[in-house]
């Protein structure tokens, strides 16, 4: 909330820091808590670590007088997702050593750790660094990871457009030698930044978190319109012409303040790419000046450009850079899941796309895939891709070892042999360590997928992709309000269902129904989707069709997401009547 001097707390606590400093060493040396203080909770975001606690245990440690099972999640920032064999195999091994044995692949093409005590955070992050790897601006209000159509090896174009992701993320890292200080005792691998100070953030870095990403059409992986700031690649064959800039994106919204929203990027313009980074620092620079530091729940970028105009935002934006971006080329994406299996390079080396559901690489009783994991990029001994979808690319295959792989994968159950829902399905993190998650989502992910599996079996759906995406929580880091069939957690074991999104990510999601246990969810699709498979077109998707015959409104602006009311849904799937919430 809003303060009397005009700040949120949490812009004191950055303030006072000396450029996210804090009490951190002291804290992390205190033997009397596994937890911190609230100034230094929020700091660590920036240095990439969040403090949780187990929630699973968190009633019985009440009981017994005890304090929360602190915990720490550690997020590793990879730009553009390209990691080598060998550091794959040391977060891997860090997984074992530090954290719950498991890793988790995140929508923005980040790992992060599980379970690490405060004990072992700077063991963690000090070996991570080791692997010449960061932490640094994976969280925090700042620029966070740097998303790009996975895959860099792909063409000419996606090797263009992940170098210029990686030049973004690089010109935006803070250069605070707090980093350094706090967790690396002063070794580096890699320099570190030539100022203590932030000659661009400043002492407050920005009013909240900002995200960009970069797409390659026709595939829009990295769901650019849900970001701060897109950039996608025009090119001409094997040549980047340059980027459409997209502005004003972002997922998160708060229950019962319908003056939140999720929000689609808008196309502004077209640049050069020498003019990426330039661009970029602008925009975000915008952000810093002129976003809201009072109200915390309204300070990302799409806010700001909403209540000020977009007109005004281009007009601060050319006159920052001296010159107004040229006009928008025409670009068009196909869809926004992954490719599994095999594709073929140019080059003669091949790209084979493996399933990880959630994300969460972890061997259970029944599929060792963490094992399976590990063994694939040893045999393979080249560059692991991540996806925003969660997914590993082993990338550039050579044709030698290609057999080996495709077997191995084969037999830990690497490779996507399921439904088409079931290979495009995304969640959270949700429960148990998410503080902020209200329902189950990843573990509670594969168990949606079978029940809406078995509806569209029970209608003769086919092989008709459907776009599912569960959120523990309103904030939407698994991108629901782009889904076609989108599920936010209310409460344990409740949830918000939204309807009608597209397969190519550049359609809002609507509300559709409030506050639902699962039957609830499904009495509701059993209806639409016998209608859709009656009154389908050939290649209609869900959310398409959902448009096309009105039972939901088709919106590209999230200023209107709550215009029309929630619907009453009749027995025959339609609606009956609009009703507010």
């Amino acid at each position: 909330m809003g303060q009397a001097n005009g700040r949120s707390a949490v812009e004191d606590i950055k303030r006072a820091s000396r450029y996210l400093r804090g009490t951190i060493r002291a804290s992390l040396a205190d033997p009397l808590t596994g937890g911190v203080p609230e100034a230094d909770r929020q700091l660590l975001k920036f240095h990439g670590t969040y403090l949780q606690d187990d929630r699973d245990l968190r009633l019985e440690r009440q009981r017994q007088k005890l304090e929360p099972a602190y915990q720490f999640m550690v997020r590793v920032r990879i730009p553009g997702g390209v990691l080598t064999a060998e550091q794959w195999l040391a977060l891997d091994d860090l997984a074992g050593r530090y954290g719950d044995g498991s890793l988790r692949l995140t929508t923005r093409q980040g790992v992060q750790f599980h379970g690490v005590v405060k004990w072992h955070l700077a063991d963690t992050i000090r070996a991570i660094h080791t692997a010449l790897l960061t932490t640094l601006g994976a969280c925090g209000d700042v620029n966070r990871n740097v998303t790009a159509t996975a895959n860099p090896f792909r063409s000419p174009v996606h090797a263009a457009v992940h170098d210029w992701a990686r030049r973004v993320a690089a010109h935006l890292t803070p250069q605070t030698a707090a980093y350094h200080e706090i967790w690396l005792d002063g070794t580096n691998l890699v320099p570190p930044p030539a100022s203590e100070e932030e000659p661009f953030y400043g002492p407050t870095y920005l009013p909240r978190k900002f995200k960009i990403a970069f797409a390659v059409p026709p595939v829009n992986d990295v769901d650019v319109f849900a970001q701060d700031l897109g950039f996608i690649a025009v090119a001409d064959g094997d040549r980047l012409v340059g980027f459409d800039v997209a502005v004003g994106g972002g997922m998160g919204m708060t229950y019962g303040d319908r003056t939140t929203y999720p929000q689609l990027a808008r196309v502004i313009g077209f640049c050069r790419p020498e003019a990426v980074v330039p661009v970029a620092e602008q925009v975000v620079a915008i952000q810093r000046d002129y976003g809201n530091r009072a109200e915390r729940n309204h300070a990302r970028l799409k806010y700001t450009i909403d209540a000020r105009g977009l007109d005004w935002f281009v007009a601060e934006l050319a006159s920052r850079l001296g010159c107004r971006l040229k006009p928008a080329r025409p670009v068009r994406f196909t869809h926004s899941g992954d490719r599994f299996g095999w594709e073929e390079g140019p080059d003669g080396r091949g790209h084979l796309t493996l399933r990880v559901e959630s994300g969460r690489v972890r061997d259970g009783p029944d599929r060792p895939l963490r094992t399976g994991l590990r063994a694939v990029v040893e045999a393979h001994g080249g560059p692991v891709c991540l996806t925003p979808n969660q997914n590993v690319v082993l990338a550039a295959v050579d044709p030698a070892r290609r057999a080996r792989l495709e077997a191995l994968a084969r037999a830990y159950g690497l490779l996507a042999d399921g439904s088409p829902t079931r290979a495009q399905a995304l969640a959270c993190v949700g429960l148990p360590t998410c503080g902020l998650a209200m329902a189950e989502s990843e573990r509670a992910l594969p168990e949606w997928v079978s029940r809406i599996e078995a509806e569209q079996a029970r209608v003769g759906w086919g092989a008709v992709p459907l776009a599912v995406r569960v959120s523990g929580c309103p904030n939407g880091c698994s991108r629901p309000y782009l889904a076609e069939v989108g599920l936010t957690g209310r409460a344990p074991g409740r949830y918000d269902l939204y309807l009608g999104g597209d397969a190519a990510g550049t359609r809002l999601a609507q509300p559709y129904g409030e506050n639902l246990d699962a039957e609830g969810v499904l009495a509701i699709l059993r209806p639409l989707f016998a209608r859709y498979v009656d009154q389908r077109r050939p290649g209609e998707r869900f959310g398409d069709f959902l448009c096309r015959v009105g039972i939901v409104r088709s919106v590209t602006d999230g200023r209107t997401f709550w215009a029309g009311g929630l619907p009453t849904p009749a027995a025959d799937g339609g609606t009956d009547k609009e009703v507010g919430r």
